[in-house]
């Protein structure tokens, strides 16, 4: 059973959505993923996110450019959780995604990462998941741990190089 659904109006999004389906697979989360759009395929998109949720989903990540209703579409077919992701596209680099995203009216929430931010987006997912599932949460305090070790790493590095300069 698949607890988190990746949807993306377009195959062009799939390029950055990867690093999404980098960190489930690394989290060894269970998704499942689609490309379906709000405007061209609409009642595909909401038979999907209806279907996620019957067979036990736990949160959708829907990622969109330009105009970014697929994120708000699923949003209002669900009352799972979703997380917008906006990808830079267009003329105004995603800007116009973020805020079609984010401002989204009340009573319908998407809750939204920064645009492109593909990886953010899983982490934000597995932390929600890791609410209820310990395994997940020590893996996300594993992942943090890590961070700080491969920070502690470049900067001993860059200290060794600034010492060998003087």
């Amino acid at each position: 059973m698949s607890q988190i659904g990746v949807i993306m109006g377009s195959d062009s999004d799939i390029k950055i959505m990867e690093e999404t389906l980098r960190v489930l697979r690394q989290f060894e989360v269970h998704f499942e993923v689609i490309i379906s759009s709000a405007h061209r395929t609409l009642e595909r998109t909401v038979d999907w996110v209806k279907g996620f949720e019957d067979q036990g989903g736990k949160l959708i990540i829907a990622a969109a450019g330009l105009a970014a209703h697929l994120p708000g579409v699923v949003a209002g077919a669900t009352t799972l959780p979703v997380i917008g992701v906006p990808l830079s596209s267009g003329a105004l680099e995603g800007i116009d995604a973020l805020y079609s995203i984010v401002q989204m009216p009340p009573g319908i929430p998407v809750a939204t990462v920064g645009i492109g931010a593909a990886r953010n987006a899983a982490l934000l997912a597995i932390q929600i998941l890791a609410i209820q599932d310990v395994t997940l949460r020590i893996r996300v305090k594993e992942y943090r741990a890590q961070m700080l070790k491969d920070i502690e790493a470049k900067d001993e590095a860059l200290q060794l190089k600034l010492s060998k300069e003087i």
